[in-house]
């Protein structure tokens, strides 16, 4: 589906120019990023662990009161709140593949027990894939795990997009409650597995590579400890031990959180890219920022994903400080700076411009 397409207007090149366009890299904006934000690069442990331990508990508080509750508004109550808390729990995953473990004592183990493994989204699913996304030669290209030049499909491929999301939980089930034991038995399906039902990407032609040395023995950990809660979670259901209404419950939440991160991530980008290598200022533009004063994004764009721009400037930065970098920015660069053309109001406006550039004729 992320094969390039051919351009057959001038309008539909002015209409999508951080495509079409070769843009240089804006010198300016670059060194700014780079100077005015380095005491910023430190992660700070409290920080982290206070955010994402108060997040897990309200995330399964709230589940917790949706399964026991009687009536209807406080099921639907307690489970949005618990969507929304295990949604920006679950977001930690990106933090992890950039900030340095020893900076971060333990919290790989601490994502993984109370996040990765109870909602089958471990940490090595995101770990050696995400950083294929920063590469200053893939981003956008074919080769890029997560890109797919939306903005160029068909109208129909954004609703699909989102709303497949929702067979997520169901599917990662499959993936651990059966397809990882079953791989056991064989090298082939093993390959396959690994290769293409194991890291959370958006391009169907990605591939990824059989996990070696320390990260293989953490992997095998990690996803047998997965299997076995899948295994389990497919028993007590199938025995009536978990009670249906329960378990629909649960698959509800997962569901929404799936939903709304895919809605994150449509929006994350402009998707405007045929597969031509970008300059960094190019992939800049690409990306989508929703700063305050918007409040919002404080919930579909948690953890530090409401500056996804600036996020591609400084993929250093741990999350906490991402508002301040922003500040530092807009208080220096001049208005007719590109920094700020990356810059949205918020969900809407974006779905509506990246629909309305599937419509365009090419």
């Amino acid at each position: 589906m992320d094969t390039p397409m051919t351009t057959t207007t001038l309008s539909r090149a002015a209409a999508t120019p951080t495509a079409r366009v070769r843009i240089a890299d804006d010198r300016a904006m670059l060194k700014a990023a780079a100077e005015l934000t380095r005491d910023l690069n430190a992660p700070r442990p409290a920080v982290y662990w206070a955010d994402f331990l108060g997040s897990v508990a309200i995330g399964y508080a709230g589940l917790a009161v949706a399964i026991a509750a009687t009536p209807l508004w406080l099921t639907i109550v307690a489970g949005v709140v618990a969507m929304f808390a295990l949604y920006r729990g679950m977001s930690f995953i990106h933090e992890l593949t950039h900030v340095k473990h020893a900076s971060l004592p333990h919290f790989r183990l601490g994502y993984n027990i109370f996040i990765g493994v109870p909602m089958l989204v471990p940490s090595f699913m995101y770990e050696g894939v995400h950083n294929l996304h920063h590469a200053r030669t893939r981003y956008g290209t074919s080769d890029d795990p997560e890109y797919l030049p939306l903005a160029l499909m068909k109208p129909w491929s954004l609703p699909v997009f989102v709303l497949v999301a929702a067979l997520a939980p169901f599917a990662l089930i499959f993936r651990y409650g059966v397809l990882s034991p079953l791989s056991l038995l064989s090298p082939s399906l093993r390959r396959i597995v690994v290769e293409r039902f194991s890291a959370l990407a958006i391009n169907p032609q990605f591939r990824r590579r059989l996990p070696e040395g320390d990260f293989r023995r953490q992997w095998i950990a990690i996803e047998t400890a997965c299997a076995v809660w899948a295994m389990s979670l497919i028993a007590l259901v199938a025995t009536g031990t978990l009670p249906l209404r329960a378990f629909a419950i649960m698959m509800a939440v997962a569901s929404g959180v799936a939903v709304i991160n895919q809605l994150r991530t449509l929006v994350a980008h402009l998707w405007e890219n045929e597969g031509e290598v970008m300059t960094v200022t190019a992939q800049y533009l690409d990306s989508v920022n929703v700063p305050p004063p918007a409040t919002l994004p404080a919930l579909w764009a948690p953890v530090g994903l409401r500056y996804h721009a600036l996020h591609h400037l400084l993929p250093g930065v741990p999350y906490h400080a991402l508002g301040e970098a922003h500040r530092r920015l807009s208080a220096v660069l001049d208005r007719e700076s590109p920094y700020y053309k990356a810059n949205y109001v918020g969900m809407p406006g974006l779905i509506a411009k990246i629909a309305r550039s599937t419509m365009l004729p090419r």
